[in-house]
């Protein structure tokens, strides 16, 4: 049995092989069936997603190693060692002195649950009897919302951006700025990703994150800038587009040009990330519709997108200030109380225009009411002639005041009673 031979993001390949070898000696159950569940998931995650995955199994083995050594076998995982790891990753302090947040906790239980249920499934004789990771082991999932820049920051760093000298720089970063890209999508762009289809001009974002490719529409800005970059640049045999020197770009190197641009432009820390929710939110903003801000960045589903909708929603912000008026009315107008005799009722009678049968409604005239007359249009509803007069004063009132489906209400009760009495 080897050991798997994965790296991680904090851990050298070396280190990372060292870590496992140990734990083949002390456990060689535990680390042979974690490589090859390894070796599986290989052919078909991205090995990025098997790095992640990998570390989680080997923060699981560790655990058990530690704490229940007479744990050998994946099999005798229960209740008792996923409550216990569960307490482990609660407790555990990162090298930056902060404890592991409730996503992270999430992730790597999430990933142990696949683990077992792909176990039972494929009838390894390892597997538990059941999964012993339920649904409620698991944090509930934070939903920040995104950070992105604000209108004033984003002309200060555009501003940054087109001052800037350099050519690579002054592309990487227009790109990502206008075209709402991944980090890493940018980095894979090839070096005839610029097609035109038609009269207009698009870049090809090639296979990704979420497995799929699209073309999103160039920026006449963009255009020269690429013009000029193709033809006196070099891509050493690489096949890309952006290289520095022969050599691919790779996020830490995009990241410290972004804030390149946001120390002139006076922001502080950015990520590449948020310049893409940055457009994203523009875009909502001015009217631009989910579904074509889902197919700009490659969202698979309108749920990635809806994200953006929570920022700045605009049927909620054009509803809410259709009401403000009327809300508004409720706390301008003075209040009834002992005073409701004397001035206060009269202008209440003067002013407002809702006459019941047996008092006076004191609602703002701004307010709209979803009750008027709500008990004389009910199906359960009856009348008899010696509220005529009250009916009668009631239409009368509608009449002066022009509310003519009150009116019309009330004139056919009072038509009711007509027949009935006749």
């Amino acid at each position: 049995m080897s050991a798997p031979v994965v790296a991680t993001a904090s851990i050298a390949p070396s280190q990372s092989q060292l870590e496992w070898e140990e734990m083949n000696a002390l456990s060689p159950r535990l680390a042979s069936v974690s490589a090859r569940y390894l070796d599986q998931i290989a052919l078909s995650l991205r090995p990025a997603s098997v790095v992640v995955i990998d570390g989680a199994l080997r923060s699981f083995c560790r655990y058990l190693i530690e704490e229940h050594s007479e744990t050998v076998s994946f099999s005798a995982v229960g209740r008792t060692e996923i409550e216990g790891f569960k307490a482990h990753l609660g407790a555990h302090i990162t090298e930056k002195g902060k404890p592991l947040s409730a996503n992270t906790r999430r992730q790597r239980l999430s990933m142990l649950r696949v683990f077992f249920d792909r176990m039972i499934e494929w009838e390894w004789d390892d597997a538990p009897p059941r999964c012993p990771i339920f649904g409620s082991d698991m944090p509930k999932a934070d939903e920040p919302l995104p950070k992105f820049l604000d209108d004033g920051d984003a002309t200060r760093f555009a501003r940054s951006v087109a001052a800037e000298t350099d050519p690579l720089r002054r592309l990487t970063l227009e790109l990502l700025m206008r075209t709402g890209m991944r980090v890493g999508e940018l980095c894979a762009l090839e070096r005839d990703a610029v097609v035109q289809i038609g009269e207009g001009f698009w870049l090809r974002i090639p296979v990704g994150k979420l497995h799929n490719d699209r073309y999103v529409p160039l920026h006449p800005t963009l255009l020269p800038l690429l013009d000029a970059w193709q033809e006196r640049h070099d891509d050493g045999d690489s096949g890309l587009l952006l290289t520095n020197g022969g050599r691919p770009l790779n996020r830490h190197g995009v990241t410290r040009m972004i804030n390149r641009a946001g120390r002139r432009a006076g922001l502080g820390h950015l990520h590449p990330h948020q310049l893409r929710h940055t457009l994203a939110t523009q875009a909502i903003n001015r009217g631009m519709r989910l579904e074509a801000i889902a197919a700009l960045l490659g969202h698979r589903t309108l749920r990635m997108t809806i994200v953006y909708a929570r920022i700045a929603n605009r049927t909620v912000a054009d509803e809410y200030q259709a009401v403000t008026a009327k809300v508004e009315a409720l706390y301008s107008e003075a209040p009834l109380g002992a005073d409701a005799e004397g001035p206060t009722m009269r202008r209440v009678r003067a002013e407002h225009t809702r006459m019941l049968g047996n008092g006076w409604c004191t609602r703002p005239a701004e307010l709209d009411c979803s009750f008027e007359a709500m008990c004389e249009g009910c199906g359960f509803f009856a009348t008899t002639v010696e509220f005529k007069d009250t009916l009668t004063r009631q239409a009368e009132h509608a009449t002066k005041h022009g509310q003519k489906a009150r009116q019309g209400l009330y004139e056919s009760l009072l038509g009711g009673l007509e027949e009935a009495t006749s």
